[in-house]
């Protein structure tokens, strides 16, 4: 190891490029260097704490914690990242594990040393506060994904449902007596966003959040060794189990808290969130389907669809995920669309046959951002003779055209591609789709591939679903093991690279209207969608939405068993982008696009942004790899 070397890559590496030569060859003087082979833990949680600060010189690792019979995925680091932060304070076992994902070098720096400076260099101090205590602690609580966010029957459940069955279990607590550091420590480990401080008897007796840690102690320039009783709040206001969410929205509002303690004779035994109950209030995605559901006019329904889009800045500001904002604003406009079916079902009177509408691209996979483009499709019953053939031909054609032009007056855009209900190739029955899918597969064109692929993301939103989960399971038996229909699949996935250059610089546009900007959408979130979507095939997987194939993939796929936490990660981070950069879009009154500027983002935005494209082309070499004799 050349000290030179170390010192001019040191020099490129916050917080240690404020540092002087001087400062920088003293504390290199007594650095390592050690080589982590892929596969190899670096720290174990549970384990002795290291003695050192890792710095990455080359490669990856994964930061996760084993949490009962599952890990939880908390970071991935790779060049110029620091291993160990945390722990330099103090602490006998490591909280969490790191493990590397590729043949890893570090760099690796007493405690000590590191200690020391941050005592006498203000500026890396401030450094650390800002940079890890908010990647970290910014973080927020654990969405409630496995229930479902719009419930039927209206404001009702703010009076029926106990704040027992909202509220999230499994409290993650801590003793008064830890400090600052430890408490962030254990909000880090555990990605939560508020920690409950108990007594020694074990009874709740504060609570730290995020805000606190921000507003109290970082912002304020606190010792992260004083107790964490100096920042703590005291938990006054509290509920019981069997209070209704009502009851307890009084006492938010009353109390002016963002987090109420929900008790059983004593016990703690959940935590409700202002969050949670966003969910059920007036203000949230219920009342708007609650609005759907009274009205029997198109008409009546264009100014409630017009309150849809103000949904996702609400959930933005209440820190929800993407994969959950667009499940929320998904499930809402299927409500539309049911309720716009509905209306011309009375209109047009019964249908002839029975028919399954279905929706497909991003509406499909459950990814549905603003109103996208119409993307529909419907499927009825095989007729028994031509009259019932013909009966059906005029009852669709009308009712279809009916549906449309209702989507459209609530600010669905038609298709530019016609791929809607109301084109007659979109509307027929059983047998036709089966040879439509027939064709596709065993003569793939170029449009055969694009046709097929549009249609693979289907999902079924009124009727008789039946219809598309006989057409489904026709579909996949054709193409599983399939290897010259999926080599084309495999053509599509690499198609688009993401907009990374050589040197880990972003590719932008170099004219035009976008310059200087990159395409999210179609260079970053379509080849992630892209490539799951063939893995997905390959398996022979039903589910339509990346999320949903990735999680069902992990026990199923080698390249998806070793990169599913990475391309969840991924797939969050990108449509996250996308949302917020169209939402200040609308807000500012400007026609919505996916082009982000590269340069607007801020330096951890970048880090991230740039890995999520190295992890797609990763993926997307072992696809040509996989595929090798059938990719062109």
């Amino acid at each position: 190891m050349i000290i030179e070397d170390v010192i001019d890559f040191m020099r490129k590496v916050p917080p240690f490029q404020f540092l002087d030569d001087s400062t920088l060859k003293d504390i290199t003087s007594g650095i390592s260097m050690e080589f982590y082979p892929k596969g190899t833990f670096i720290q174990k949680q549970g384990g002795p704490a290291p003695e050192y600060l890792y710095i990455i010189k080359k490669g990856e690792v994964k930061v996760f914690i084993k949490n009962e019979n599952e890990d939880v995925f908390i970071d991935y680091r790779g060049e110029g990242d620091l291993i160990g932060y945390l722990l330099i304070f103090g602490g006998k076992k490591a909280r969490a594990n790191v493990v590397t994902i590729d043949d890893t070098i570090c760099y690796l720096l007493k405690r000590e040393t590191i200690q020391n400076l941050l005592y006498s260099n203000p500026a890396v101090r401030e450094f650390f506060n800002k940079s890890f205590l908010s990647k970290y602690l910014d973080k927020t609580f654990k969405e409630i994904q496995d229930k479902n966010l719009v419930y039927s029957g209206g404001d009702k459940i703010l009076f029926t449902m106990p704040v027992g069955e909202l509220c999230s279990k499994g409290v993650i607590q801590a003793s008064e007596n830890i400090s600052i550091q430890e408490a962030a420590e254990i909000m880090a480990n555990y990605s939560i966003s508020s920690l409950i401080l108990v007594d020694a008897k074990g009874l709740p007796s504060g609570i730290i959040t995020d805000r606190d840690l921000r507003d109290k102690v970082v912002s304020k320039g606190k010792d992260s060794k004083a107790p964490v009783r100096d920042i703590m709040s005291i938990p006054y206001v509290r509920s019981d189990v069997k209070e209704y969410c009502f009851e307890a929205i009084l006492k938010m509002v009353k109390h002016n808290v963002h987090h109420l303690l929900v008790m059983k004779d004593d016990k703690l035994k959940g935590i409700l969130t202002n969050h949670d109950l966003m969910l059920i209030q007036g203000t949230s995605p219920l009342s708007i389907v609650k609005d759907i559901e009274s009205q029997s006019t198109v008409d009546t329904l264009i100014p409630v669809s017009t309150r849809i889009n103000n949904i996702v800045g609400l959930l933005l500001s209440e820190g929800v995920k993407a994969s959950s904002i667009t499940r929320i604003i998904t499930e809402i406009n299927d409500r539309l669309v049911r309720k716009i079916i509905e209306i011309a079902e009375n209109r047009f009177g019964e249908p002839p046959l029975p028919y399954c509408w279905i929706a497909f691209g991003s509406e499909g996979r459950k990814e549905q951002t603003f109103k996208t483009d119409q993307d529909n499709a419907l499927i009825y019953h095989d007729p028994a003779d031509a009259e019932m053939e013909k009966a059906a031909e005029e009852y669709f054609k009308d009712f279809t055209l009916f549906v449309r032009d209702g989507l459209l007056k609530c600010g669905f855009p038609l298709c530019p591609a016609d791929f809607m209900a109301a084109n007659p190739k979109w509307r027929q029955p059983l047998h036709v789709w089966r040879r439509y899918f027939t064709k596709w597969i065993s003569t793939p064109t170029s449009e055969a591939v694009m046709n097929s692929v549009t249609f693979f993301d289907v999902r079924a939103v009124y009727g008789e679903t039946r219809l598309l989960d006989w057409l489904r399971d026709f579909t996949l038996s054709m193409v599983k093991d399939n290897k010259v229909f999926l080599g084309y699949i495999a053509n599509l996935a690499i198609k688009n690279r993401p907009p990374i250059g050589f040197l880990k610089t972003f590719v932008v546009e170099k004219s035009g209207e976008h310059k200087d900007k990159l395409n999210i959408k179609v260079k970053g979130l379509g080849p992630l969608v892209d490539l799951v979507r063939l893995f997905a095939l390959e398996k022979g997987i039903r589910e339509t939405s990346t999320i949903d194939r990735i999680n069902i993939l992990r026990d199923k796929h080698t390249i998806i068993k070793e990169y599913a936490d990475e391309l969840i990660h991924s797939f969050e981070f990108i449509m996250l982008l996308r949302i917020q950069h169209q939402f200040e879009q609308m807000k500012e009154g400007k026609d919505i696009n996916n082009f982000i500027n590269p340069n607007n983002l801020s330096n951890l935005e970048k880090r991230i942004a740039k890995e999520t494209f190295q992890l797609i082309s990763k993926i997307q070499d072992l696809i040509i790899e996989r595929y090798k004799a059938m990719i062109w």
